[in-house]
C-alpha cells in the first residue's frame, strides 16, 4: 500500500515541475510571475519536507515574497506585451538545456562513493568553540563567514545597480482600507517574528536573512498601505544602514587579520559575542536594503 507520505512527495514534485515549466514557457508575463511566486511557496514547503528550515524561511520570505512583488512592480510597469510566440526551435533549446541539468542535479544528489559525508561530523565535533549553538549558524558566521560575507556584498552591489536603472515609477494608487487596517496589524508582528528568528539563530534554524527578510517584508507592507512616507537614499541613516553589515564584517575580518590567527578566525573566548554583532548588523542592513529594492528610491531616481 502506497503511503500518504510517498504520495504527498510525488504530488509536491509534479506540482514543482509543472510550476518551473509554467514560469520559464508561459505566454503571458503575468501568468508566469504568478507561477514564479506559487513555485517560490512550493519550494519552501520541500525544504521544509526535508528538514532545511533555514532555507524555507529564506525562500518563503524572499524567493516567494519579495522577489515576487518586485516583479509584479516591474510588470506593471514595463510596456505592453507583444506578441512573439515561442519559435519550436527555441522550445527544443529549451528543452535539452533543462534535460542537460537534470543529469548534473542527478549527479549532485547521488551519494557519495565513500558512504556520508564526514563533514556534518567535523562541524558537531567543532561546535562548542564556534561561539554557536545551531550547526547552520556556527558553519555561516564562523566556519565558512567569507560566503556570508559575500552574500553581503552581493546584496549591496545589487541594490546600487538598482539605483542606476532610473526607473519610471507612477503614482500609487489609494490603498483599499482592508489593507491599512490589516498593515496596521501585520507590521508589529513581522517586527516581532523577525526579531525572534534573530534571536533563534544562534540555537535554532533563523538568523540574519530570514529576520531581515520578515522586517523588510514589514516595511513593504506598511509602504502599500500608504502608512509608510517614501523612504530614499538621500537619507543618511538608511544609507548608514545599508552599509552597516558589510562594514562589521569587514572590520571583523581585518581585526582578526591583524591581532588575531588570520581572517576571520576569531578569538575563542568572542567569538559568540562577535557573530552576536555580526548578526544584529547583518539584520539591519539585509532589511534596509530589500526594502530599498522594493520600495525605495523610486522616486528620487525619477526626478
Amino acid at each position: 500500500m502506497i503511503s500518504p507520505e510517498l504520495v504527498f512527495d510525488l504530488s509536491l514534485v509534479l506540482l514543482l515541475v509543472g510550476l518551473a515549466t509554467a514560469a520559464i514557457h508561459a505566454s503571458q508575463l503575468y501568468t508566469a510571475v504568478v507561477s514564479f511566486i506559487v513555485f517560490g511557496l512550493m519550494l519552501a514547503l520541500t525544504w521544509a519536507r526535508l528538514g532545511a528550515m533555514d532555507l524555507a524561511l529564506a525562500e518563503a520570505a524572499i524567493g516567494a515574497g519579495l522577489i515576487g512583488v518586485l516583479l509584479l512592480g516591474a510588470l506593471g510597469r514595463s510596456a505592453a506585451e507583444s506578441a512573439n510566440p515561442i519559435r519550436p526551435a527555441q522550445r527544443i533549446a529549451g528543452l535539452v538545456l533543462g534535460l542537460l541539468v537534470l543529469v548534473l542535479l542527478g549527479q549532485a544528489v547521488m551519494p557519495l562513493p565513500g558512504g556520508q559525508s564526514s563533514l556534518p561530523g567535523e562541524v558537531m565535533r567543532a561546535l562548542d568553540d564556534s561561539g554557536a549553538s545551531h550547526p547552520v549558524t556556527a558553519v555561516l558566521l564562523n566556519f565558512r563567514a567569507w560566503d556570508t560575507l559575500l552574500e553581503l556584498i552581493v546584496l549591496l552591489l545589487a541594490l546600487l545597480g538598482v539605483r542606476q536603472l532610473r526607473p519610471h515609477t507612477p503614482a500609487l494608487p489609494a490603498a483599499w482600507p482592508l489593507l491599512r487596517a490589516w498593515s496596521r496589524v501585520l507590521a508589529p508582528l513581522t517586527v516581532m517574528v523577525g526579531g525572534y528568528l534573530l534571536w533563534r539563530g544562534s540555537h535554532a534554524p533563523g538568523g540574519a536573512f530570514q529576520a531581515g527578510a520578515i522586517l523588510a517584508a514589514g516595511a513593504v507592507i506598511l509602504r502599500l498601505g500608504g502608512i509608510l512616507p517614501h523612504i530614499g537614499w538621500q537619507h543618511w541613516w538608511l544609507r548608514a544602514l545599508v552599509l552597516l553589515g558589510v562594514a562589521l564584517f569587514s572590520l571583523v575580518a581585518a581585526a582578526s587579520a591583524w591581532l588575531g590567527d588570520g581572517w576571520l578566525v576569531y578569538p575563542q573566548q568572542w567569538s559568540g559575542g562577535l557573530i552576536l554583532m555580526i548578526e544584529i548588523a547583518a539584520t539591519l542592513s539585509i532589511a534596509a536594503a530589500l526594502m530599498l529594492l522594493v520600495i525605495g528610491d523610486t522616486e528620487e531616481l525619477a526626478a
